[in-house]
């Protein structure tokens, strides 16, 4: 074995070639000359086989005129094969009612093949019951075709438990689009049960995935589409785009889309861009709006507009709504609410929002709200929610109320804010506190603030420990504020500096306060500066408190008025009073008032 081996390396045994194979390829075609002459010289001894198997050679070649003689000759000795073959002869040359006459005599005779030509006749003129029965009896005897095509009939009639299972014969015994229609029956029925899936559901999903696989192992397209399509979800990327590919190179516009995506999604632009631009020019609208978006990243906006209108020729009306987002963008307001008015009137309930925006924006008011009113009643959740915030403007709260909770309950953040304010308002804590936990954990700042000012007002006392010192053990509550104040929200960051100053945590406390007061917050800077004041940093403190009193701190301007008079600065230090009693609160202002009126005895001394 090692010699063969060594000597098949060294080149000594032949290897294939192009001129083999086509010596392989004469010496077939010689094999079938001789064989049609033995069968011919057979037939003219009278052996009925021979007669049909020449017949049929010579109907596969296209010969009709020698073919028809010889399977005559054989259907009059009885042979059903040939009986057949003269139906499907007679049915090219146009005669299908005489050919439906010898498939008849043929299936009569027990031929599966000729069983099913019958019923296909039937059921092209019209006559189901004929077609159905001559097709079971195809069917019944194992005939692949016979098996797929009375699935179909059934199908076609509303008996989905008889094509399923005559759709599963075929599948089971090789037919390519049995396995792909069955896999779709299979593939509908579960996704109309997805809410509520139970573990039949999750079955009929798998079996469904078994049939577009052999469906596609088998070259069906479409199969490997699908079987792509649920691979992806399933986040088996590798897989899913291989199954793309060879449904895309097998013609498949959908599949070479999908490819792009994917490889987009991998950060191979360019790869994606191809298979795009094949897919765009099969007609895949989607395609073409993918393109467009690429062009438009760019900054090759004429390109992009050229690809959108590709996307809108071929039916798909995110084309004009992505011309209408190009045109927005390079203020081309017109030409923008044109192409918005042409998606939204064909059912795009985006389009319909974008368009209402536009108008609200430019004060048409009246006309903006049906195209909102539309797009939500479509779905779209931001135009529920943006209908909430024009009652609202109006002062129509319940509408605004209504439209809120519609948002909210697909999973708008900022709507379950506004429904959460609006329970509080009402007094419904515990109904406040379910919409403002559901847009906490969507994100929103605000949510999280609002639902950690709630349990904080719930919080008891803290306990006091047995030496004395405060115990302290993070709160749900103060989880809330952190996770707020990590999101910039300032006065999230100045109570999460509040409860560290009172922990004793300095350093902590001033961090919060500081990026508070960086974002603007006047409480931030207030409470930075009186943090930095304990420490013996009073200069510091000093600038901090004067931009809280400048944007409008009263506390703040009082302090500033302390710290003048204290060093002497008399006219400073009436001014900063002055400011103090003008900004409040009560308290601050009646103690800046004696301060000033003390400031302004000591200057007319």
């Amino acid at each position: 074995m090692g010699d063969m081996a060594n000597l098949f390396e060294t080149g000594r045994f032949a290897q294939p070639s192009d001129q083999d194979e086509a010596a392989d390829e004469a010496q077939e075609a010689a094999d079938e000359a001789a064989e049609e002459v033995r069968r011919r010289l057979a037939a003219e001894a009278g052996d009925v086989e021979a007669m049909s198997v020449l017949g049929a050679m010579l109907l596969r070649r296209g010969d009709f005129d020698g073919a028809e003689s010889h399977l005559r000759a054989a259907t009059a000795a009885g042979d059903r094969a040939a009986a057949n073959n003269l139906g499907v002869l007679l049915h090219q040359r146009g005669y299908a009612d005489e050919a439906a006459g010898w498939w008849r005599i043929a299936a009569v005779a027990g031929s599966a093949p000729a069983a099913h030509a019958l019923g296909r006749h039937f059921r092209e003129r019209g006559d189901e019951p004929a077609a159905e029965y001559w097709l079971r009896q195809a069917a019944e005897q194992g005939h692949v075709l016979g098996a797929y095509a009375l699935a179909d009939l059934l199908e076609h009639r509303g008996d989905e438990a008889g094509a399923r299972r005559w759709m599963r014969a075929a599948a089971e015994r090789g037919h390519r689009e049995a396995a792909y229609r069955l896999a779709r029956t299979l593939d509908r029925n579960a996704g109309h049960r997805r809410d509520g899936r139970d573990e039949g559901d999750t079955e009929a999903a798998d079996e469904a995935e078994q049939w577009y696989r052999q469906a596609a192992a088998r070259g069906h397209r479409r199969a490997a589409l699908h079987l792509g399509t649920i691979l992806e979800k399933r986040g088996e990327l590798k897989e899913a785009g291989r199954w793309y590919l060879t449904s895309a190179k097998d013609g498949e516009a959908r599949a070479a889309c999908a490819l792009g995506f994917l490889l987009r999604d991998a950060g191979d632009t360019e790869s994606a861009a191809v298979w795009w631009l094949r897919a765009a020019q099969d007609g895949d609208g989607n395609a073409a709006n993918a393109l467009g978006a690429l062009h438009a990243e760019r900054g090759e906006t004429q390109t992009a507009e050229r690809w959108y209108r590709a996307a809108m020729d071929a039916g798909d009306d995110n084309g004009a709504y992505n011309l209408g987002l190009l045109c927005a963008d390079q203020g081309r307001t017109t030409q923008a609410e044109q192409w918005y008015r042409r998606a939204a009137y064909a059912g795009h309930r985006e389009a319909s929002n974008a368009l209402a925006i536009l108008l609200l924006r430019s004060g048409d008011e009246t006309g903006a709200e049906p195209w909102f009113s539309k797009a939500a009643e479509a779905g779209s959740v931001d135009a529920a929610f943006n209908l909430g915030i024009l009652h609202a403007g109006r002062g129509e709260e319940r509408a605004a109320l209504r439209w809120y909770e519609r948002a909210a309950s697909a999973g708008h953040t900022e709507a379950a804010v506004q429904v959460g304010m609006a329970r509080l308002r009402d007094g419904d804590e515990r109904e406040a506190e379910r919409f403002l936990r559901c847009a906490a954990g969507g994100g929103s700042a605000e949510a999280a603030y609002r639902l950690a000012t709630v349990l904080d007002a719930r919080r008891p006392p803290a306990p006091e420990h047995e030496l004395g010192e405060p115990a302290h053990e993070k709160s749900e509550c103060e989880e809330w504020y952190e996770r707020a104040a990590s999101q910039g929200h300032r006065r999230a960051q100045v109570r999460v500096g509040m409860m560290a100053a009172a922990r004793g945590d300095v350093v902590e406390a001033a961090r919060w306060y500081r990026e508070a007061a960086e974002a603007g917050s006047r409480n931030g800077a207030f409470n930075l500066g009186l943090l930095l004041a304990r420490e013996g940093s009073e200069p510091e403190a000093v600038v901090w408190w004067r931009r809280a009193a400048d944007a409008g701190h009263g506390r703040a301007a009082l302090r500033l008025a302390l710290v003048c008079a204290r060093r002497g600065e008399l006219a400073e230090g009436q001014r900063w009073a002055d400011l103090a009693v003008s900004l409040g609160p009560r308290e601050v202002g009646e103690r800046a008032a004696r301060l000033r009126d003390a400031l302004r005895q000591e200057l007319s001394a």
